[in-house]
């Protein structure tokens, strides 16, 4: 089962990271240089919450923080 919210469909999505270094300018130095790319994964911050479905039976899904935080499922 992969960790993807039931209520809003919340899962993984693809960015990137950026490697930097050097001193910035504003702080003195010559400038920040990119020295590399790397794609990353954003992961959701889904927990495993058991909740009352339609039928009265408990049931053990995936529910992200942000919709639990807003009460958009009742727990067991």
């Amino acid at each position: 089962m992969a960790k993807v919210c039931v209520v809003c469909d919340k899962k993984k999505s693809v960015g990137g990271h950026i490697a930097r270094r050097g001193m910035a300018r504003i702080k003195g130095g010559a400038g920040q240089k990119i020295t590399g790319r790397s794609k990353r994964l954003f992961k959701p911050n889904v927990q495993r919450v058991h909740i009352l479905s339609e039928k009265g039976a408990r049931v053990s899904v995936y529910v992200c923080t942000k919709c639990l935080k807003a009460g958009k499922v009742k727990k067991a």
